[in-house]
């Protein structure tokens, strides 16, 4: 019995006693905590606390699914007649060992193959639906509570609604709760809300904004709750439980992730087609074969039968379903070698689809590394290399022209706005007590009273596009690297760094341009220090120096270090000081925040010795409680998190192939307008940003025309990511869409192609996702794009391949049946084994083609368009005709030496004819070694021209690229040779005799018929497209469903209760 769901109730918006009060409990409840009855009687009535699994396929589940199709009915129909007749002519007087042989093989044959496929098709499968496994992991395995006004330890899976729970410092949290004590309580919930660093707690109801309900406060923004498989970062506290098992948080996440139902591909899905109308055509020319073969041939009725079999076999593609599956396999094999981890198939075929990529900025577009990426002296701007692994100072170049002028779209803001849309604004964290830039400007009337008087000085120190000496470095970063007590990672990474990152980011700097950190610190002995404060926004450090005056290093937010400097050093040089220009300094701040950046100022100055005291404790007054201004200006520190250079090419390529990147980000918006602006994002055409909050105030139909006019979405929370992704389906987008946190979970569910990340991400996430990025790169999903579309080409060359020649291996047997022939030019061991042989060889080459050049300049395919077009169809039909012709010709033109000599047709070996054997006749067993070679070799044929789709396969390229082609031709040769002239296999199995050169002769001149009737088809074609034609099938024609798209989108749905996340619903 299900258990009962609790009503929803916004616990965040009561207080304590209103909680104990809803729950139906004693005032006393924090004091004493439940009794033992009472966790009894509620452990009965809510259940276990644990999440409910997914139901899993057996291993028989897994084999029907596989079995149970129409084409795998056929063959066992076909083994069972071979198994039949092979016991009737087992029981008859006079038998046929010929018959009982090849009849048994025939049989071991098709059960071979069956068995082969669905092994295959087994082991490719992988576990798609781990998600729940993932979410148990994360809970917690014990809890303390009190109970009976005891604490104990209890089973985690035993805490029950109303059970007070004590939390300490790296706990699990076992269920959501309601927080009655905290003592500086803060839990990491990265997981669950997206937000980076851990939340304070507090026990003080949340109360609901005027207009707004309460369940719509976020909840990264309830810091009276602590919720489910979250961990305790810093402090103790204690809460009253309110929800357990699946009506938690992240139990909600485990019924989405848990109840989706496996859904075969779109391709699967059009291959079933494909096979059911295939099993028709196939009746009807088995049909047909059997009443050519026993009333115009004359067979027996039984040997009609087998012959009739014989080409139901050949045309069955019993092999296509695991190649489409070896096809994947490989696509996702090389995914995951360029770090995209395919978990589920159907995403491959979406990725050749996908129109929109929307990406989160940091650690996937941009490298999650603050750096300084420029420097600003009061008459140059250096701007730093970012991505150079060299410890030289020509990483710094002058350039004066770098983000010298404000951004596009804010020339004639007030600086004022400038900073709050800005890096620079101080805007706190969701659910944290600071901003997440430590050196914020806080003057909200900031401005220039005038306009800066700077005199620039050309080529001093440095000319301009020349490098500055590392001593001159050293000397402008001086403030940077001495008053800092953060510690850079190992030779210059992230690994082992302690500290912000915005101050990082200056000494990684310095380190890159040959600046000895280590040396430079013990050289310059701290004295006394101004510890950083948020309060006052800035840090200072006194040094030791000869003569009778300290050097003082004061580092800090811009406009705070502007209004304590009297002087600025002229080009940067330390000992030549001029009087400061503040309109300069402030207008600088603004030009470098308009373009997202956040700024830090490095100022210095001196004090007598007399003034303090080494180990002194000083204040803030130390620094800005002086009556005028005492500092010189020396730069500003231009700090961001920079884009990945592989990424920007990454979007070039997306571009070109018609594929939007829009870019999801918490940052505010004219950080993501510049990092959007630097990447390729922002242009004419999608030149502004929207924000969270902004999306909150639309309604969806606005919603659906802000997204395809926009590529950056600022401020964004889960909610807006959801939305976002609804608004795109509804305008037919085909979209993909990264996360990293449970809170995520939903939009990657929802998008057509959900992307998690793998270094920084959760496992919940990686589990909701369709695909994992193992390095978290956004270039690495163009790759994915790519292969996606890899994947769609080599489909259709594998059906180009296989249909025809099984086309061929059955229609031979009916042509020439038709055209006159007493006995089929195939044996049916010939049949099975060549519809065997080609599919595990030939018919594997396409499944592993590269991709050809020119595959991303291509628009992506539309939903709903069909593997077979007009054009495929026409190029099946062609190879068909041409193989099943020279298949037939060439038993024919033996027959044609026949003529004559007077004989009349193919005498069997048994005949007086041909056991005397008289010169120059061929008899039946020659005629079917020559048709089997000409159907083989002419295969090869098919396969080289097919590994192209428009260049000519009469080049060298074709010698390139697909190893597995050449060793394929290479074991259809050797076999078809060993076949021919082994004894006995020859003779009895294969019932086929040695051919002569005539008959190599004829088999070389049929292959090359087929190989250059198939290019002289791809030139026409070639023109065609040149002309404007749409030879690739990319428009909608006759066999597509462009319906079809319409309800492709919206297939994934939230399940009940997914309501209790306050998501936009995906319910159609």
């Amino acid at each position: 019995m299900e258990n009962p769901q609790p009503p929803t109730i916004s616990w965040h918006s009561l207080t304590v006693a209103e909680t104990v009060e809803k729950l139906g409990r004693n005032p006393n409840l924090p004091e004493v905590g439940l009794t033992s009855e009472e966790a009894k009687e509620l452990l009965e009535k809510h259940g276990p606390n644990a999440m409910t699994a997914a139901e899993k396929e057996t291993i028989w589940m897994k084999i029907y699914h596989h079995l149970a199709n129409v084409l795998v009915m056929i063959l066992l129909t076909v083994a069972a007649v071979s198994c039949a007749r092979a016991i009737v002519e087992m029981k008859r007087e006079t038998k046929d060992s010929t018959t009982i042989l090849t009849s048994w093989i025939q049989v071991g044959l098709i059960l071979f193959v069956i068995t082969a496929n669905t092994i295959m098709g087994i082991y490719q499968e992988g576990n798609a639906e781990k998600a729940a496994e993932a979410l148990k992991s994360m809970l917690s395995a014990d809890a303390t509570v009190r109970r009976n006004g005891t604490q104990m330890m209890v089973p985690a899976s035993e805490v029950v609604p109303g059970d007070i729970v004590l939390l300490n410092l790296g706990d699990r949290i076992p269920a959501d709760m309601r927080m009655v004590k905290v003592a500086n309580l803060a839990s990491g919930e990265a997981a669950l809300t997206g937000e980076c660093v851990p939340i304070d707690k507090t026990t003080d109801f949340i109360p609901t904004p005027e207009g707004s309900k309460a369940e719509q406060i976020p909840l990264g923004d309830r810091h009276n709750m602590c919720f489910s498989a979250t961990l305790i970062a810093q402090g103790s506290g204690e809460g009253i439980v309110i929800s357990t098992g699946d009506y938690t948080q992240i139990g909600t996440i485990n019924k989405l992730v848990s109840n989706v139902k496996p859904q075969k591909t779109n391709v699967l899905k059009q291959i079933d087609t494909v096979s059911k109308l295939l099993a028709v055509l196939i009746g009807i020319f088995t049909l047909a074969t059997f009443l050519v073969a026993r009333f115009k041939s004359g067979q027996t009725w039984f040997d009609s039968v087998s012959t009739a079999l014989v080409c139901c076999v050949a045309m069955v593609p019993e092999g296509l379903e695991a190649i489409v599956t070896i096809t994947y396999s490989t696509a996702t094999t090389i995914m995951a070698k360029n770090n995209a981890i395919i978990r589920a198939l159907p995403s491959v075929e979406t990725l050749g689809s996908v129109t929109v990529i929307c990406s989160d900025k940091t650690g996937t577009l941009t490298q999650n590394i603050m750096s300084l990426t420029s420097f600003v002296t009061s008459n140059a701007r250096y701007k730093f290399d970012v991505n150079s692994s060299d410890r030289v100072p020509t990483n710094f170049v002058r350039d004066d022209t770098y983000l010298a002028e404000r951004a596009l779209g804010v020339v004639k803001k007030e600086i004022s706005d400038i900073i709050e849309d800005g890096p620079n604004s101080g805007k706190k964290r969701t659910g944290h007590a600071t901003a997440s830039n430590p050196f914020p400007v806080t003057d909200k009337d900031i401005h220039a009273s005038g306009n800066a008087t700077l005199e620039v000085v050309e080529n001093e120190p440095v000319a301009k596009g020349g490098s500055p000496t590392k001593d001159y470095v050293e000397s402008v970063l001086a403030g940077g690297v001495l008053c800092s007590k953060c510690v850079l990672g190992k030779n210059g990474t992230r690994e082992g760094e302690m500290g912000n990152p915005t101050e990082i980011s200056i000494l990684r700097a310095a380190y890159f341009s040959g600046v000895d950190i280590d040396d430079m610190k013990t050289s310059n002995k701290v004295i006394a220090e101004v510890p950083f404060s948020s309060d006052y926004k800035f840090m200072a450090t006194v040094h030791d120096a000869p003569g009778d005056d300290y050097i003082v290093h004061v580092k800090g937010a811009p406009d705070r270090m502007v209004a304590v400097c009297n002087t600025q050093a002229k080009a940067g040089v330390i000992n030549d000081l001029e009087p400061i220009d503040p309109n300069y300094w402030i207008e600088e701040i603004a030009i470098l925040s308009s373009h997202g950046l956040r700024v830090l100022a490095l100022t210095r100055g001196t004090i007598p010795k007399s003034e303090v005291k080494e180990g002194d404790n000083l204040g803030a007054e130390f620094v800005n409680g002086r009556e005028t201004g005492w500092l010189t200006m020396v730069g500003l520190c231009a700090i961001m998190d920079p884009p990945r250079p592989e990424c920007v090419d990454a979007i070039k390529i997306a571009h070109g192939a018609g594929v939007r990147v829009a870019m999801i980000t918490g940052d505010h918006k004219d950080t993501a307008l510049a990092i959007g602006h630097e990447l390729g994002i922002v242009d004419d055409t999608f030149n502004a940003a929207v924000t969270g909050p902004e999306l909150d105030e639309m309604d969806d139909l606005e919603v659906e025309e802000v997204v395809m006019t926009h590529n950056v979405f600022a401020r964004a929370s889960p909610q807006n990511k959801i939305r976002i992704v609804k608004a795109l389906q509804a305008k037919k987008q085909i979209t993909s869409m990264t996360g990293d946190g449970v809170n995520d979970a939903p939009a990657l569910k929802a998008a057509d192609m959900g992307v998690a990340m793998g270094l920084e991400g959760t496992d919940v996430a990686r589990e909701a996702s369709d695909m994992v990025l193992a390095d978290d790169n956004f270039a690495t999903i163009v790759t994915a794009v790519r292969e996606g579309r890899v994947v769609w080409d080599n489909l259709r060359k594998v059906l180009f391949i296989n249909t025809p020649i099984n086309n061929a291996q059955g229609l031979s047997v009916l042509l020439a049946l038709a055209c006159g022939m007493k006995e089929s030019p195939l044996s049916p061991i010939q049949v099975l084994y060549s519809n065997l042989v080609c599919a595990i060889t030939l018919g594997i080459v396409p499944a592993v083609e590269i991709a050809e050049d020119g595959i991303m300049g291509h628009q992506p395919r539309r939903i709903g368009k069909r593997l077979i077009g007009r054009y495929l169809l026409l190029r099946i039909l062609l190879a068909t005709v041409v193989l099943t012709g020279c298949v037939v010709g060439s038993a024919f033109w033996l027959m044609g030496f026949n003529k004559k000599l007077g004989i009349v047709g193919l005498p069997k070996m048994e005949n007086d004819i041909c056991s005397n054997k008289l010169a120059g006749v061929y008899c039946l067993e020659h005629a079917r070694a020559l048709a089997f070679n000409v159907l083989d070799f002419g295969a090869i044929g098919v396969t080289l021209s097919a590994r192209l789709t428009y260049l000519s396969s009469m080049h060298p390229r074709i010698l390139h690229g697909n190893p597995s082609c050449w060793w394929s031709i290479l074991i259809v040769t050797v076999l078809q040779v060993a076949l021919t002239y082994i004894p006995f296999v020859n003779s009895r199995i294969f019932q086929m005799a040695a051919m002569d050169g005539i008959s190599w002769g004829i088999t070389f001149l049929m292959t090359a018929i087929v190989f250059a009737v198939m290019e002289v088809e791809k030139g026409v074609r070639r023109n065609l497209k040149n002309s404007g034609v749409d030879t690739d099938d990319e428009g909608y024609g006759f066999f597509d469903n462009p319906k079809f798209r319409d309800s492709w989108h919206g297939r994934k749905l939230l399940p009940k209760g997914a309501s209790n996340l306050k998501l936009v619903s995906l319910e159609k």
